[in-house]
């Protein structure tokens, strides 16, 4: 005789319909579809449709075709403030990074109060209008402005800033810092220094223990940093208009005259579809080497 498990009494599962039973979990599952359904619209709203509208006018306007296209790449004033506007972005990254390697080193090392200090300098930034620092730097950068009087004191000056490309990579510089310094300062707050210092005990140079183990180690932060910065730069256009001169103009500058000025859209948008490209490009680019420089420092 076959001895039952179940208790006297108890009753026995009986095979029903299962749907009643997942009902809740896919109303579960389907939860997060709708919490992302606002940002969706968001972005679509405002991110894709204009880039679509940008791209339709690119080709179409005023006649469909690449004309807008073969004029930018034929044009050798179109050409120049293009090359103008990758160097200097590459300028304003290159130093951004300078200045904000040792900054976010000193962040790691320095004690819980110095930190927050040093970490409130980065934040006050943000607080503060991109327009009236811009204004600011307009002040400081004059040919009469506290930098130029500073340096008569000294014998080194005047320098002519204003309206000058030096004086954009200036201001650019310094408005952009901050989305160096955190990318860094994530990247290096979690590196292990004790490596450097086994590097030292087995007689490495200070200098060398730094570049063979803790510069590697910190090539992630390195490489958001400067993309964020880079592609930031390229879009800047408050900053060059106000301290730049036309000669130095940038993309963004001449795509607000082609739009805004002479109402050629098509022209316009096909600037920003070569920007666009461009930028691209090189994200992905970016992507591989960063990817093979981490194969490299993993193995």
């Amino acid at each position: 005789m076959a001895v039952l498990d179940e208790a006297p009494g108890a009753a026995r599962p009986t095979a029903g319909p299962a749907a009643p039973g997942r009902a809740p979990r896919e109303r579960g599952a389907a939860r997060p579809a709708v919490l992302l359904l606002p940002a969706l619209v968001l972005v679509l709203v405002f991110f894709a449709y204009p880039l679509a509208t940008m791209l339709w006018r690119a080709f179409t306007e005023p006649e469909t075709g690449w004309g807008n296209f073969t004029w930018f790449f034929t044009t050798q004033a179109n050409i120049d403030v293009l090359v103008r506007t990758f160097t200097t972005a590459l300028w304003v990254t290159v130093i951004a990074l300078l200045l904000s390697y040792p900054y976010a080193y000193l962040m790691t090392v320095a004690g819980p109060r110095g930190r927050a200090a040093l970490t409130l300098l980065v934040l006050v930034p943000f607080w503060t209008s991109l327009m009236v620092r811009t204004f600011a730097w307009m002040v400081i950068l004059q040919d009469t402005g506290v930098l130029n009087r500073t340096l008569d004191l000294v014998g080194l000056g005047p320098v002519h800033l204003i309206r000058t490309q030096a004086g954009v990579i200036v201001g650019m510089v310094q408005l952009l810092m901050p989305f160096m310094v955190l990318p860094l300062y994530a990247v290096m707050s979690g590196i292990d220094r004790r490596y450097v210092q086994a590097a030292r005990s087995l007689g490495a140079r200070p200098l060398t223990a730094f570049a063979g183990i803790y510069l590697p180690l910190s090539l992630p932060g390195i490489a958001a940093g400067s993309l964020m910065v880079f592609v930031s730069a390229l879009g800047f256009y408050i900053t060059p208009a106000l301290l730049g001169s036309p000669d130095d103009a940038l993309i963004s500058q001449q795509i607000f005259t082609q739009v805004n000025g002479l109402l050629q859209w098509g022209r316009g948008g096909a600037m920003g579809v070569v920007l666009l490209g461009m930028t691209l490009a090189l994200l992905v680019l970016v992507a591989l080497v960063t990817r093979r420089a981490g194969r490299k420092v993993s193995l």
